[in-house]
């Protein structure tokens, strides 16, 4: 009789304490989904490089430096080649290179700022690591290495 007062006791006392290790545990924990936090949308900015009869389509940066390239526009600018592997030409102001990094090396098709010099440098073939080279955006598709000359730079309407 002894031992089955006993183990209704010691089950009694088990559930009393698992009940109370829940309570102590406070509420259950939140579990986040996997998709996480939403991040900010971003606003992409268009913009169009037109030459003669030719037109390009770049996606600016989401960065300081490309926001204040940006604010430059429209522009009217002279490009050159530079050393076979970049168009460049003379922007009317240096640009912010605020949180920049130090140096970038650029791929084919990148529109990009060098601090050193304050102009725009348009790479047809990628270049190594440079010091002061911050990157604005990317130029999509096309034949980069036939811009030369006057070019227009403007920004590209955003849809309704």
């Amino acid at each position: 009789m002894r031992s089955i007062r006993a183990r209704r006791h010691s089950g009694f006392a088990v559930a009393t304490l698992l009940s109370l290790g829940v309570a102590w545990a406070g509420p259950p924990a939140t579990v986040q989904s996997s998709a996480g936090p939403t991040p900010k949308e971003q606003t992409v900015t268009r913009i169009h490089l037109i030459a003669g009869a030719q037109t390009f389509t770049a996606v600016l940066d989401d960065t300081r430096a490309a926001r204040d390239f940006a604010r430059l526009l429209p522009l009217d600018l002279t490009l050159s080649d530079y050393a076979g592997t970049e168009k460049v030409a003379d922007l009317p102001r240096r640009l912010s290179t605020e949180g920049a990094p130090a140096a970038y090396a650029a791929a084919a098709g990148d529109l990009t700022y060098y601090a050193p010099w304050g102009n725009l440098a348009v790479f047809y073939k990628p270049f190594r690591s440079a010091s002061g080279l911050v990157r604005l955006g990317h130029i999509q598709g096309g034949h980069v290495a036939s811009l030369e000359g006057r070019v227009r730079v403007e920004r590209v309407a955003a849809p309704r």
